[in-house]
């Protein structure tokens, strides 16, 4: 089995580098923010709760969060592994991880934490564009259109998100600080951390990745 915890600041690329790693593994990537998607879609009991407080943009509590993991965890494609993206994001998060895997048993092989440093966490994240008819994401100079703000796949105009433009990349930097940061000492402290410096290209990083997982703890 493979079981992998995904660290790294807003825009560090955890989310490319896990897609792939759970690809190349044939596991499923976790995520919170789809499992909320999921759960809300499908009128679940934790998915209306936790709908009340998506609502009124309030962040969903920890313990409904957790509830939410531990259901995700238990079901059949979870069998072999999961990349964890995003998950546990804070220090209560990451006990009750704990809690759930003592549990049944189990534990985490790998924690790595994807560095990158700020001028570049910046660069990327306010390159970023989307389109909003299909989804297709660009940068502006990491992997620009085509043409110039058009969707080279169904040539909508393209669009920043909300949480792409400056006052919004400075407030998720620092709730990641305040929140996240304080679990790379908490990994550091079991010998599970394992930093992988990520300013390169997403097959660069990938490489360093998948040897350090094949080296084993």
């Amino acid at each position: 089995m493979m079981r992998i915890v995904l660290l790294g600041q807003p825009g560090s690329g955890k989310g490319t580098q896990a897609q792939r790693l759970a690809a190349a593994q044939g596991i499923p990537r976790l995520t919170t923010g789809e499992m909320l998607r999921v759960a809300v879609r499908d009128g679940a009991p934790l998915g209306k709760d936790a709908k009340r407080y998506m609502e009124r943009g309030d962040l969903v509590p920890d313990q409904l969060i957790v509830a939410l993991m531990q259901e995700r965890m238990g079901t059949a494609d979870c069998a072999r592994g999961y990349i964890l993206d995003g998950f546990p994001r804070t220090r209560v998060q990451a006990e009750a991880l704990d809690a759930m895997l003592t549990t049944v048993g189990a534990a985490l092989q790998h924690v790595l934490l994807l560095e990158v440093d700020e001028a570049e966490i910046r660069r990327r994240l306010s390159g970023r564009r989307e389109c909003p008819k299909c989804g297709s994401t660009f940068h502006l100079t990491a992997q620009p259109p085509k043409v110039a703000g058009v969707c080279d796949r169904c040539q909508t105009a393209l669009v920043q998100r909300p949480d792409d433009q400056e006052a919004t990349i400075a407030r998720r930097l620092a709730v990641y600080v305040r929140e996240t940061k304080p679990l790379i000492g908490y990994y550091e402290a079991r010998g599970l951390l394992r930093r992988v410096t990520a300013p390169g290209g997403p097959d660069e990083v990938f490489r360093a990745i998948s040897s350090l997982i094949t080296m084993g703890p």
